[in-house]
């Protein structure tokens, strides 16, 4: 059973080489008894991810590895809305990453806000009655 700061489904968030050089990701992350596992693609490519969690400290550390291709360490910590932290390759590449739970129907309601106007109000504003012939 998952803890409930580390709930198992969709995940999303970024990685980063600076602080304004975002990459969006894009998760599926299982989390079962301080073992964490799943996938994900990002603009490198597809993924898998496997390592550990500890929800007592709200830590967390896996491998995500690139279908065919390298490996990237990731360690962070749960903290308000995700989990934050550092990712590295080796020793000579790191930089910082981002990720928290995918809400049900959150890209539906970000589609709905991005599109939706502002509501008319409606309050004191005269109607003309439709067919009364006065044009």
């Amino acid at each position: 059973m998952s803890d409930a700061l580390f709930p198992s489904g969709p995940w999303r968030g970024f990685y980063n080489y600076s602080p304004t050089d975002k990459h969006r990701m894009e998760l599926h992350l299982t989390f079962v008894n301080g073992l964490l596992s799943g996938d994900g693609h990002d603009d490198v490519g597809t993924f898998i991810i496997k390592g550990r969690y500890d929800a007592a400290q709200k830590e967390c550390w896996w491998t995500k590895t690139y279908v065919g291709a390298h490996d990237v360490s990731y360690r962070g910590f749960r903290e308000g809305k995700g989990i934050w932290g550092v990712w590295e390759i080796g020793l000579w590449s790191r930089g910082g990453f981002h990720i928290w739970p995918r809400e049900a129907g959150e890209d539906e309601q970000a589609q709905e806000k991005a599109g939706a106007a502002e509501p008319a109000d409606a309050i004191g504003k005269p109607v003309e009655p439709v067919g009364t012939g006065t044009t």
